[in-house]
C-alpha cells in the first residue's frame, strides 16, 4: 500500500492540474470502492474550484470552494492518471478508457484526472471542510512526521512507557501519521535500533535521534518519487525509484551495507508485517 512519500508524490503531481482549477464534469462509473461513494458526488463536485490541495497522512485532500473537501485514498492498487496536460516537460495525450477507471475528473482547462483501482481498496469521500478533523479516517491521526508538531520532545513523551516493539509503535498512526512499513525499517536501520526493542526501554537520546532520521528518509523517498514495488505509479505514469536505495527493506539474506559489517539482513514478522534489519548493526 502506498505510504506517505508515494501519496505526497501523487499530490505534487496533481497540484498543477487541480489547484485553482474548476471541475468541468465528473464521471463516477460504479457505486462504490472500498465503501460507497458519497451521495450525488459527481454533481456536488462539478463546477467547483479547488482552493487547496493537501495531504494528511496517506490521504489526499482537495478543498473546494463549495465548502466541502474531497478525500482520496489510493488503497492497495489505486492510481491517479493525468492526461491532456503537460507534466515533467512532456504533454500527455488522452488515452482510451480502461476497465478499472472508476472516477474521471475533467477540468475546464482540458486536463483529465482518472482514478483507476483494480482491487477497489481505495476510497473517496466528500466532507465539510470545517469538520474534517472529526472525520472517521482523520480524527485519531498523530502529527505529520514532516510537520512542526513532530519533534524530539513529542516522540520521547509519546513512546515513554510503551511496552510494544519500537517497530509497531512507529507504525501506530495515532503516534505518527503516514509512516509505513518500508520507511520505518529504513529509519530504524539508520538509527541502529533493532525493531524488536521495546519502545519504552529505548533511551531518550536515541528516541530523539529518530526524528531527524525519519524526516531524512521520507524526504529522500519523496525526492525519488516514492518506491514502486507493485502497483504504484506517479501521477505522470512514471515509476518511483527509492527502492533502488533500500538499505534493509526487502533485502533478506543480502550483505549489510554498513562498512565493516559482515552480517546479512534478516527478516522477522511483527504484527503480520515483515521487518528487515541487521542483527549486528541494530541493537
Amino acid at each position: 500500500m502506498p505510504e506517505l512519500p508515494e501519496v505526497e508524490t501523487v499530490r505534487r503531481g496533481l497540484d498543477p492540474v487541480f489547484r485553482d482549477q474548476v471541475f468541468a464534469s465528473v464521471q463516477v462509473n460504479r457505486p462504490d470502492l472500498r465503501w460507497p461513494f458519497p451521495e450525488n458526488m459527481a454533481a456536488r463536485i462539478a463546477g467547483t474550484r479547488v482552493t487547496a490541495l493537501r495531504r494528511r497522512s496517506k490521504y489526499i485532500l482537495a478543498d473546494l470552494d463549495s465548502g466541502e473537501t474531497l478525500l482520496i485514498h489510493l488503497g492497495m492498487s489505486g492510481r491517479i492518471q493525468i492526461t491532456g496536460a503537460t507534466l515533467g516537460g512532456f504533454y500527455h495525450d488522452h488515452v482510451a478508457a480502461q476497465k478499472h477507471d472508476h472516477v474521471v475528473f475533467d477540468m475546464v482547462g482540458g486536463a483529465r484526472v482518472v482514478f483507476n483501482d483494480p482491487r477497489r481498496f481505495g476510497a473517496m469521500d466528500l466532507i465539510p471542510t470545517a469538520d474534517q478533523d472529526s472525520h472517521l479516517l482523520l480524527r485519531k491521526l498523530g502529527p505529520e512526521p514532516l510537520g512542526n508538531g513532530f519533534h524530539a520532545e513529542y516522540l520521547v513523551a509519546a513512546l515513554a512507557g510503551k511496552k510494544t516493539p519500537i517497530k509497531s509503535a512507529l507504525l501506530d498512526q495515532r503516534i505518527i501519521a503516514g509512516l509505513g512499513n518500508i520507511y520505518v525499517c529504513e529509519a530504524l536501520f539508520r538509527a541502529g535500533i533493532s525493531p524488536k526493542r521495546l519502545a519504552g526501554k529505548i533511551a531518550a537520546p536515541r528516541v530523539a535521534g529518530l526524528v531527524p532520521i525519519i524526516r531524512a528518509v521520507l524526504e529522500e523517498a519523496i525526492e525519488s518519487g516514492g518506491s514502486s514495488l507493485r502497483d504504484y505509479r506517479q501521477a505522470d505514469g512514471e515509476l518511483g525509484y527509492f527502492q533502488h536505495t533500500f538499505r534493509v527493506y526487502d533485502r533478506e539474506g543480502q550483505s549489510c551495507v554498513t562498512d565493516g559489517c559482515d552480517s546479512t539482513v534478516a527478516r522477522i514478522v511483527q504484527a503480520g508485517r515483515s521487518s528487515f534489519y541487521c542483527p549486528r548493526c541494530q541493537r
